[in-house]
């Protein structure tokens, strides 16, 4: 049975130096909190950073040690790597860029080079210690490049990647100097998840966009395998905050903790006295400061509330070391100060400030007495504190104020949603949250409590691996027809034994790479000699069956001495003959349709018009891919209509529409060029939907291959057109 090896810049625990001696502690953060009870009710290793760096062998041992007890595996990184690839590359690029705040985005070459390394690191890590078949789940942005170092390494292992926070826009990812390198990283998993569909959606046009790949859903078609796209929402530990709840709210007052007896004290002082909470890590995507100018707002707005509402703040301590951040902590502590200054009084402060981290216990007795929480971050990947202050409400009471950008808004649609930069609008939702009617409350708190002990960590974890372990019955299903070493032999001896053989070979991307321009897809010196090698093998008849116009084809190959068919069977040329028209009609009908075609060339920068003797096409491979897919369908149902009793039909290929006369395809031309000749090895490849009709039409004996691994009447798939070279070269070597 397979293992789950799960990868991360921290593991769940951390290491901490205490004079000579060494201890483990939890680690903070909502990955570490979120997945470490799944970690430890299952069978699992988990590699990451400790969270130290070791200074002697001995402290490595040490450290080793200690972490076998929490099925944990430490990767050492020393100070340079950490400042470079984890300060650098990690928070100094990637964070503020995926968050948005691209006018804090550095880009530095030694940030990428230490964060290729790191990722390399922990790829040896995981081979070293990966079995056979295991899966493997690789989390967040600093191992975006670690999926794809795996595939290539270990294409046994079963990858599973998750993206903790938000992925960006094309337009904003774009900006990135390294976004291909990126991107191709992370295709290497076989699964990809993301919080929200927005981030899915987002990273599948980035994919479109940089790297050409065909999409269908939520299916990335890559060469050799498939990648699938899902959304997973994260959960929390439910029942750990519930039951933590309950336990607190039962002790008597006199048993409370001395920091929930303050609490309880101040709420008490005066009748009808509300509570907001707001807890964050200090960070710029969290919107402290707009959230304190909207308090601010609310106090202006509704002074009736002075002395009857506070908001406490509790920031916990965040890379403390860099400037931005010191410099956003002194912005709160100036605000927090201006409005104690400005409405406070000696009884009183409208805003209580904690700069710290609460240990778990002090965190539920703040939920659990907390009237509001106001949670409103400028951008946020999911944001757990507003699951966790529902999970405690055990009495049902409570409001929950939350940020449109958080991602958690998507699954809390009984929250009051904000706009973050909207400081009138927070205001006004505070006084809003202040006025609900307890029986509103309750069943805003129930819809929300009952969707989240649904779907916890556990589930979200165990629905991530169910989902990768049906990727992998997909993947295995698509490599059962790819040609393994065993069947490349069968077919190279059933070729030698043959007396009358015949090939088909498609053209564009199935004998070379496939190019817009004619200029560009020129047969290369290595192509010519490998058809001029199968053209010379005893009793072989080699046949190039291609969309293209037959001036190209004949350009091409036609003093080559084999066999052409252009325009998808439009036109043949037997070897060492002319060129024959198949079928001859009247082309009036372009008359009709070219009009059309011109004003979607006009209205598509990048596209244009391909005229052949009995087809209309239109290419859009260079214009913007989303403009070519939405204007591609436009034209699609305007065509419907004008070819309409005409005898013609649509052929759709890749980022190609073609209007062609009907009876004219690959399969009748290859059957026409079978009529007079018994073959006894017939062998076609093609690349896509316009080569179905050739492995259709031809005998269940013929071994028809399709290059891709998408759907098809192909019995077998190669990767690319350098598959199919080999292919061939095989057969004659």
């Amino acid at each position: 049975m397979s293992r789950l090896v799960i990868a991360s810049n921290r593991l769940p625990v951390s290491i901490q130096r205490n004079d000579s001696e060494m201890t483990v502690t939890p680690s903070a953060g909502g990955l570490a909190t979120g997945l470490k009870s799944y970690h430890k009710s299952n069978d699992s290793v988990w590699i990451g950073w400790p969270g130290i760096d070791a200074e002697t062998n001995s402290e490595e041992n040490q450290v080793i040690e200690l972490l076998k007890k929490e099925h944990c595996l430490p990767l050492f990184l020393d100070e340079s790597l950490i400042d470079n690839y984890y300060h650098g590359f990690s928070n100094e690029t990637l964070w503020p860029l995926f968050h948005y705040f691209t006018e804090y985005t550095i880009f530095k070459k030694s940030y990428w080079e230490a964060y290729k390394k790191v990722n390399e690191m922990f790829a040896e890590s995981i081979i070293a210690n990966a079995e056979e078949g295991d899966q493997v789940w690789v989390h967040d942005y600093q191992l975006l490049l670690l999926p794809h170092i795996l595939k290539e390494r270990r294409p046994d292992l079963h990858i599973g990647f998750f993206l903790h926070i938000p992925f960006p826009s094309y337009e904003v990812f774009r900006i990135l100097p390294w976004r291909e390198e990126i991107i191709t990283g992370m295709l290497g998993a076989d699964l990809i998840g993301f919080h929200t569909y927005d981030y899915a959606r987002h990273f599948i046009s980035s994919v479109k966009r940089l790297l050409g790949y065909d999409v269908e859903f939520n299916n990335i078609s890559l060469e050799s395998r498939h990648v699938y796209i899902d959304v997973f929402p994260m959960g929390i530990d439910y029942a750990k905050f519930q039951d933590k709840a309950i336990e607190i709210q039962s002790k008597p007052i006199q048993d409370r903790s001395k920091e929930h007896q303050d609490i309880d004290r101040f709420l008490m002082e005066k009748p009808g006295r509300k509570l907001i909470l707001s807890i964050d890590r200090l960070d710029y995507t969290k919107g402290i400061p707009e959230r304190i100018k909207a308090y601010r707002q609310f106090l202006i707005d509704h002074p009736e509330y002075k002395e009857n509402v506070s908001l406490l703040m509790l920031t916990v301590p965040s890379r403390v070391d860099v400037d931005q951040y010191q410099h956003l902590r002194s912005e709160v502590e100036e605000l927090v100060g201006s409005i104690n200054g400005e409405f406070g009084s000696l009884s009183w402060n409208p805003i209580i400030y904690f700069y710290r981290s609460l240990p778990f216990d002090n965190l539920l007795e703040l939920y659990s007495s907390a009237d509001i929480a106001l949670l409103t971050p400028l951008r946020d990947g999911m944001n757990l504190v507003a699951k966790e202050y529902i999970a405690s409400k055990i009495n049902h009471k409570g409001v929950l104020i939350l940020s449109e950008m958080a991602g958690a808004t998507k699954e809390l649609g009984e929250a009051i949603a904000v706009n973050p930069n909207n400081i009138q609008d927070v205001a006004d939702a505070i006084y809003k949250a202040l006025i609900i009617d307890v029986k509103d409350q309750a069943a805003s708190i129930t819809a929300m409590q009952k969707r989240l002990k649904r779907y916890d960590v556990h589930k979200w974890a165990s629905e991530f691996i169910s989902t990768l372990e049906k990727t992998q019955q997909k993947q295995a299903e698509k490599q059962s027809r790819k040609v393994s070493p065993k069947l490349l032999k069968a077919i190279k001896e059933k070729f030698n034994a043959a007396r009358n053989k015949v090939l088909f070979l498609d053209y564009d991307g199935t004998l070379q790479r496939f190019f817009g321009n004619p200029e560009d897809a020129k047969p290369d010196k290595e192509l010519i000699t490998l058809l001029k090698s199968l053209k010379n093998d005893e009793n072989s008849k080699i046949v190039i069956i291609s969309g293209r116009d037959k001036t190209t084809i004949n350009e091409w190959f036609g003093e080559m001495g084999i066999t052409l068919i252009a325009e998808h069977g439009a036109w043949i040329k037997y070897a060492n003959e002319d060129w024959k028209e198949r079928i001859k009609r009247s082309a009036t009908w372009k008359d009709n349709i070219r009009p059309v075609l011109e004003s979607y060339v006009d209205r598509t920068p990048g596209s244009l018009i391909e005229e052949k003797t009995h087809s209309l096409v239109w290419h859009y491979r260079k214009a913007d891919i989303e403009l070519g897919a939405l204007r591609a369908l436009e034209f699609k149902t305007d065509l419907s209509d004008l070819v309409t009793n005409q005898e013609l039909e649509i052929l759709e290929g890749s980022k190609v529409i073609e209007i062609k006369e009907t009876g004219i395809n690959k399969g009748n031309a290859a059957l026409e060029y079978l009529v007079d000749t018994d073959f006894d090895f017939m062998l076609a490849i093609g690349d896509d939907w316009t080569d179905e009709y050739l492995f259709k039409e031809l005998p269940d004996t013929a071994l028809t291959f399709k290059v891709g691994t998408d759907r098809s009447a192909a019995k077998y798939f190669v990767e690319n057109h350098k598959s199919v070279r080999s292919l061939l070269k095989s057969l004659i070597e």
